[in-house]
């Protein structure tokens, strides 16, 4: 077996025992046998647990950074790019929880940060980043943007941001829990969505 992909296993394996049942719960002979593998061959690519732990977090964030539309906003630069109207918005948003939810890195990398923001605080600050902090940055210079371009009346742009991104964010943690809700979630998300430019029209 490749030694490259052989790591690359280890940590695919690693990622999707993590997301289920947490770090502290999951042992490195689990993720030896996952691979299919010896314990002794795991520790050749890595010398502990949490080397593996850190190398999924590095690798999350290389993910992140490149996927995520949460990461790679530039106002400056990419303002007219953004949408304007709701058929945009709703298409951008649904397109964005649809990659959220189904891409299988992504996903369990998700609900791994869930299950360890309680016990490993560098863990949680990257659930707070990614959740939370970057979510509410993005959209806050949206809704900025959107004010300045007369598509939105003028109101504090942080509470803007809040009303529109955060209940989408918990229907995202209900279909992590109930994946059968995923259309009626979608549903929510573009009445939610029209009605916000209903309620904030200039």
């Amino acid at each position: 077996m490749d030694r490259g992909n052989t790591k690359q296993e280890i940590l695919d394996a690693a990622l999707e025992l993590f997301s289920v049942q947490g770090f502290e719960a999951t042992s490195i002979a689990q993720i030896a046998g996952a691979v299919g593998i010896r314990k002794a061959s795991l520790y050749s690519h890595f010398e502990s647990k949490q080397a593996i732990l850190d190398a999924l977090v590095q690798e999350v964030l290389e993910q992140y950074a490149e996927h995520s539309l949460f990461a790679r906003a530039d106002w400056e630069k990419d303002a007219d790019s953004f949408p304007q109207a709701p058929d945009d918005a709703v298409q951008m948003i649904q397109g964005q929880i649809r990659y959220i939810l189904h891409d299988p890195a992504i996903s369990r990398a998700r609900k791994m940060l869930v299950i360890e923001q309680f016990q490993n605080p560098e863990l949680a600050k990257l659930q707070t980043k990614q959740n939370y902090t970057d979510v509410l940055g993005y959209f806050t210079g949206l809704i900025k943007c959107l004010i300045q371009k007369g598509v939105l009346a003028e109101d504090d742009p942080e509470i803007m941001a809040a009303q529109f991104c955060l209940p989408i964010s918990v229907w995202i943690n209900l279909c992590d829990r109930e994946p059968e809700r995923e259309t009626e979630v979608m549903e929510l998300v573009d009445k939610h969505i029209r009605q916000f430019f209903r309620v904030y029209p200039k």
